[in-house]
């Protein structure tokens, strides 16, 4: 396919799209001043700051049309993204709560046993929540807690300029029927391969090796670079062809493809290579993609031609940057 033709893909992408509202209800929300905040708006999930070290808190629910298409898939992914939201941080995992709601005790039925089936791969406990027996609608929200040291948290607005942009994906995977841009790389693993992998961003936070870093979820992996990009007020270029792909998997699917593990990363050139190695050891592939620049705008090159995605000084995916929400800041 053309540059131009997969620019405009991933730019009316659903799973970018449906961002947007979020700096909109961020507006509703007083800004109240908390020394223990250190990064909320923004952040794969919220960093509290506690004695020697912080509390990550995430929360996350399962969009309507995953879960009429596949409930059980719908209970096993809202387990799946909380995890993913606080490793792609460095953090450890403690705990998650969850609200379910629901008007067919049959979909109920499905959701719970994909929760159940995430939980024991994962083994990270359910101790808690709420549930809603007598709703005209299905749904499950899970709330997570998860841990990490205080100068070892992985920020989404701290890239810097200069800075090697990685993506790491498991090629191992598949798209669920009706999920075509659901790339499961979990669910057909072993817990031990399963877990292995979800501690590598706590690996790499521990000695300090990114700048910056975010898991890949629902605007697919340049998508998600965008978000990334725009909370830390900078701009990058991306050669399309250094992107990790499986065979025989459509460009623009992979593109804008969730994934059950995957994660961009901006880091100094020197430290590249032990990232990629640590992904590697647990069969996860990861190559520099490009670099972070000055120019607050996301460029894509393909086939000896550059195109902008996204100029951050006239577009928005989320509206979380660091000049309009304050409390981002650390």
């Amino acid at each position: 396919m053309n540059l131009d033709a997969l620019v405009k893909d991933i730019r009316n992408h659903p799973g970018v799209t449906r961002k947007a509202a979020i700096s909109d209800v961020i507006s509703f929300f007083p800004n109240v001043s908390a020394n223990t905040v250190l990064a909320s708006y923004g952040e794969d999930a919220a960093v509290v700051a506690h004695n020697d070290s912080v509390l990550l808190l995430a929360a996350d629910g399962i969009m309507e049309s995953l879960l009429k298409v596949n409930p059980f898939i719908a209970g096993y992914y809202a387990v799946l993204v909380n995890l993913n939201d606080i490793v792609a941080m460095g953090g450890i995992p403690l705990a998650m709560v969850d609200i379910i709601s629901m008007k067919d005790e049959r979909v109920c039925a499905q959701v719970m046993r994909g929760v159940e089936a995430a939980v024991s791969k994962f083994g990270v406990p359910i101790v808690g929540g709420h549930t809603h027996p007598d709703c005209e609608y299905d749904a499950i929200d899970i709330a997570i807690l998860g841990t990490a040291g205080k100068d070892e948290v992985i920020y989404s607005h701290t890239a810097r300029i200069g800075d090697d942009v990685i993506m790491a994906m498991d090629l191992e995977g598949y798209f669920p029927p009706s999920l075509p841009y659901a790339w499961d790389t979990t669910y057909q693993k072993d817990s031990d391969i399963c877990r292995k992998q979800l501690m590598v961003m706590n690996e790499i936070g521990r000695k300090k090796l990114a700048n910056s870093g975010k898991d890949i979820s629902n605007p697919g992996c340049v998508g998600t670079l965008g978000m990334l990009l725009e909370t830390s007020g900078k701009g990058a270029t991306v050669d399309i062809a250094k992107i990790p792909m499986p065979d025989g998997v459509d460009l623009s699917q992979w593109i804008r493809a969730y994934q059950g593990c995957g994660f961009v990363i901006t880091c100094l050139p020197e430290n590249s290579q032990a990232i990629i190695d640590l992904f590697s050891d647990v069969k996860v592939d990861a190559s520099v993609v490009g670099k972070v620049n000055d120019s607050k705008k996301l460029t894509l090159h393909m086939n000896n031609e550059n195109a902008e995605l996204f100029d951050f000084t006239v577009d928005k995916i989320t509206g979380c940057d660091p000049s309009k929400v304050p409390s981002l800041i650390r």
